[in-house]
């Protein structure tokens, strides 16, 4: 078995593996750099069982989407909730593993297309449930804070090439995630600003929003 609960490649059935070499094909060649044949090829099935399974390569695509999103949730989970950072196996077990979804996800959502926006919605959904279920009425709108924090971890892979001159080392490789996964844990778990000057930013915002001149402002976007 994998560590999601899988059971390993030459185990798993037809579907299984068509999803799986796709994944890592698509990760590593990009959506357009990748042919079905290819895919089926390395996953040693037929080409027509994509037919079967999933219609096309757009509907594989999508299953990679919806698979890719669910494994780094419960990755996720497993590392955070159920208290195996400080297990240094199990971390090491699970790098590889996020470092394929990852890598995954930062073709994906670059592309532009209608399933990169369906990607980023969806992504933002989960990260909108963990944050509700984690912090419960601490956010005033917890869904923007969702799209918040996605859109911080795709804007380090839309700037894959810079982070990587930064890091000194592929941002995408072993080593690279590694020193920028360290950089994140103290990115999120150390406040940039005190909660004096949060609170005074917070209370500013709100007398803005509620100004003559923002609802005037708002009143005319609406009119033209």
């Amino acid at each position: 078995m994998t560590l999601s609960g899988e059971p390993a490649f030459e185990d798993m059935t037809a579907k299984a593996r068509l999803r799986e070499t796709a994944l890592r094909l698509f990760a590593e060649e990009g959506i357009e750099g990748t042919t079905v044949r290819d895919i089926a090829r390395m996953s040693g099935v037929s080409l027509g069982l994509i037919r079967h399974h999933f219609g096309s390569k757009d509907g594989l695509r999508a299953a990679c989407d919806t698979y890719a999103i669910e494994q780094m949730v419960h990755l996720k989970k497993e590392i955070i909730l159920d208290g195996k950072l400080a297990d240094r196996e199990s971390m090491s077990s699970f790098h590889p593993r996020m470092l394929v979804l990852i890598r995954y996800v930062a073709r994906s959502v670059c592309d532009g297309s209608p399933s990169a926006d369906a990607m980023f919605s969806q992504i933002v959904s989960s990260t909108q449930d963990w944050i509700e279920a984690q912090f419960p009425g601490e956010f005033a709108d917890p869904r923007m804070q969702a799209a918040l924090v996605v859109a911080t971890e795709i804007g380090i892979l839309v700037m894959h090439k810079q982070f990587s001159d930064v890091l000194g080392a592929d941002a995408l490789s072993p080593k690279g995630h590694l020193q920028l996964a360290r950089a994140k844990v103290e990115f999120y778990s150390k406040p940039l600003i005190s909660p004096e000057v949060a609170a005074t930013a917070l209370e500013t915002i709100e007398k803005l929003q509620d100004s003559p001149n923002s609802k005037q402002h708002e009143e005319g976007g609406a009119a033209c």
